[in-house]
């Protein structure tokens, strides 16, 4: 493991815990060179389901492109990294149990929203207006609507 600020291969692991779902372990490593500390994550590497773009282009599922939409969705709301994890863990297990190799990004955009929708309205919203290019405030309308029909109930 390269340790990211000096990029010295020489480093020790000083504690190792499971995450809070289960699917990762993460690793507090001690480069001992230049003796600063970070923190990696294992995790198992899982049948690589391409992901079909809107374009037609393929591509293999990133991990790291769905958080950083839930980073931004999530952005000053009462979430935690662990339930951004979660959420993550759970998109991925749906794509491997329900797919074999191909899934369009329209499905796993759906799989996410589904996700945020049960944890917090706000970022449902916010990634919902995102990645179904809102134009205008009756997008959200149309989008709020069943939300809110809800909750009057």
């Amino acid at each position: 493991m390269k340790c990211p600020f000096c990029q010295s291969e020489n480093d020790r692991v000083i504690d190792t815990r499971a995450s809070e779902d289960g699917s990762a372990i993460r690793r507090r490593r001690q480069c001992l060179d230049c003796e600063r500390r970070y923190t990696t994550y294992e995790r198992i590497e899982g049948t690589t389901v391409k992901i079909i773009k809107k374009d037609g282009a393929r591509e293999p599922f990133d991990h790291s492109k769905i958080k950083r939409g839930l980073e931004k969705a999530c952005w000053k709301r009462p979430i935690s990294d662990a339930q951004l994890e979660t959420i993550i863990a759970e998109v991925e297990d749906a794509l491997e149990t329900n797919f074999d190799a191909e899934v369009e990004s329209r499905q796993v955009g759906e799989l996410v929203m589904q996700q945020l929708r049960e944890l917090d309205q706000v970022a449902y919203v916010r990634f919902a207006s995102v990645y179904r290019q809102f134009k205008d405030v009756h997008d959200f309308v149309s989008e709020l609507k069943p939300m809110l029909d809800e909750s009057a109930e």
